[in-house]
This record gives structure tokens, C-alpha cells and sequence, in this order.
């Protein structure tokens, strides 16, 4: 059976990603709007109705400006903004994040596709907090390094023409639109702090959160994240040493893969928890193809 999948938004950084993971599928059948009716309610009134699935890759203002409208139809959504992120009524499209995560996106009507610097430290910080190593109210650091494409069209037109000829550390006042999410996702309750850093290369990204944990903690932190994640699938928990002395942030790029580690000092307990993800991939496209597969009743690797 082929389903029928819009994407509203593919001309869109994230929207070109998932429509090229999809264009070539036998079992997908892509509708797709004019240049000229892609603006138009309308016309986009007309895809939803026509679409098994749809996919939203708009602006926030943009899903929440057409998300009532999707209620009353049969169409089934993932939404690749951040506008449902912390929304109960939709389900977060992270399918390793939790037992029966996966079930819950296979029923869903509405699935909220994770951000990417998220998608890295939700998968680090809740096991651990699960496991007991670190408790709800820690004062609990994010460090992360993106590729530039992380900033959608702006930015890539930034770095691409020149504009800027280095990376930078930005949103430092704590208002990063990730930061609700790691805290609903995660379990926390005091908000972390959170430093995104934007480097001169356009995908790849590396998530990193420092802890102080007891002696022996690398290792306990380690167990936990194997022992939550289990082998196989798209997220893999390494030995650090398989890595090298540095850390690609670009690594796995083109994948829907992401790998966690753990290095530290095991005397003191100095611990340094380390995600490896593609931004485009696991941290957006390659996510809600999977989250798709999933709605549809497919094996998740599916064009992956």
C-alpha cells in the first residue's frame, strides 16, 4: 500500500531533507504544491485532505496558525517546529526516549518531532536521572556544537556568503527555544543552563554535559545509558576510546545514527556525558522519516 505524504514547507532546510529521503520511495507518494499555491491556505487545506500523513516544516507562528484547523481532518501529523514540543495533547517523537515511546507514535494522531541540540541531551540526562545518579533539582550544564545548517535559512546564508567567518556561542541569556523541551523530556526540574556554539562547517553536532558525580561515576554513568538503550537501533551507546582522542562532531553525518559516550576522571568522578548526532538527521529529517515509518506501521530503518 502507498501512502501519501505532504510535506508543507519542503522548500525549507528540513523540508529538502525529508523529501529527498522519501522522493525515491516505492511506498511513498509524495504530494506536492505548485511554487504559486504554497502560500495558499486554501491549497494547503486541499494536500491535508488528500494526505495520509502530513509533515509540518514551518515557523512556529505558521503550525499554530493552521494546527486547528487539522483537528476536525483524518490526516495524521508529525510537526517538525518546536510549537508542540511540551504539548500534551501530541505525542514527542523521540521513539528511543522511554519505554512504549514507540507504540505511542505508532498510535498517535499528532507527533511532535524533537529539536536537535535536544534530541542529544534528553537522550543523556533521563536515564541517569532514572537510574539515580543525578537527582531533578542538579545544577545540571549543556554544552553543545552544531553545524550552521542548525539555524535554517539565515544562518546557512550567513556562513554561506561570508558573512561570518568563524563560529560563535549564542543565545548565552537562556532563552534557547530547546530549553522547555529538555526539561519536560528530561524530568528535570530546575533548568539547566545551556550554551549552544555554532562552528564553520554546515552539519554535525555534539552534545556534552559535565557532572559531578561520585567516584567511579563514569562507569555508572556508562551502565546506565547501555543499560537503557540496549544494542542495535539508532541509538548506540560507545566505548570512548572507539572515538579517537577528538571528537568529529561530523561524524555520523548523513545518518539517522547517534552515538553517546561517556569520559571523566574515575577517581574523583569527574564525568563528561557526549552525544554525536547529524542535526539534519537524527536531530530533524531523519527523525520524522522515522517517526513516519513508525506511523505507518513500518520498520522504522525504512529509506534510513
Amino acid at each position: 500500500m502507498t501512502a501519501k505524504v505532504f510535506i508543507d514547507g519542503e522548500v525549507g532546510t528540513t523540508g529538502l531533507q525529508i523529501r529527498a529521503r522519501l522522493e525515491t520511495r516505492p511506498d511513498i507518494s509524495l504530494i506536492s504544491l505548485p511554487e504559486e499555491n504554497r502560500k495558499s491556505r486554501l491549497s494547503r487545506i486541499g494536500a491535508f485532505g488528500e494526505a495520509d500523513i502530513a509533515i509540518l516544516c514551518l515557523p512556529d507562528a505558521a503550525v499554530h496558525e493552521i494546527a486547528p484547523d487539522l483537528r476536525s481532518m483524518p490526516v495524521r501529523v508529525i510537526d517538525a517546529s518546536t510549537a508542540h514540543r511540551t504539548d500534551p495533547d501530541w505525542v514527542f517523537g523521540f521513539a528511543e526516549m522511554a519505554p512504549g515511546q514507540r507504540e505511542a507514535i505508532a498510535d498517535a494522531k499528532f507527533v511532535s518531532n524533537p529539536g536537535c541540540y535536544s534530541t542529544g541531551a534528553i537522550a543523556l540526562i533521563r536515564p541517569l536521572l532514572e537510574a539515580g545518579l543525578i537527582a531533578a533539582d542538579d545544577p545540571i550544564t549543556i554544552n553543545a556544537l552544531s553545524g550552521y545548517t542548525g539555524g535554517g535559512k539565515s544562518m546557512i546564508a550567513e556562513f554561506e556568503s561570508g558573512e561570518v567567518t568563524g563560529g560563535f556561542v549564542y543565545k548565552t541569556d537562556q532563552t534557547h527555544k530547546h530549553l522547555p523541551e529538555i526539561v519536560a523530556r528530561t524530568g528535570l526540574t530546575r533548568r539547566p543552563i545551556f550554551v549552544p556554539q555554532v562552528g564553520q562547517f554546515a552539519q554535525g553536532m555534539i552534545v556534552q554535559v559535565p557532572l559531578h558525580l561520585d567516584p567511579g561515576g563514569p562507569a555508572a554513568a556508562f551502565a546506565a545509558l547501555a543499560a537503557h538503550y540496549g544494542e542495535g537501533g539508532f541509538v548506540e551507546v560507545v566505548e570512548r576510546d572507539t572515538l579517537g582522542p577528538r571528537i568529529d562532531p561530523q561524524s555520523l553525518n548523513g545518518t539517522n545514527r547517534m552515538q553517546l559516550t561517556v569520559d571523566g576522571d574515575p577517581e574523583t568522578g569527574a564525568t563528561v556525558l557526549i552525544a554525536i548526532l547529524d542535526n539534519l538527521g537524527k536531530g530533524a529529517s531523519g527523525a520524522a522519516v522515522q517517526n513516519l515509518n513508525i506511523m505507518l506501521g513500518l520498520d522504522e530503518a525504512t529509506g534510513l
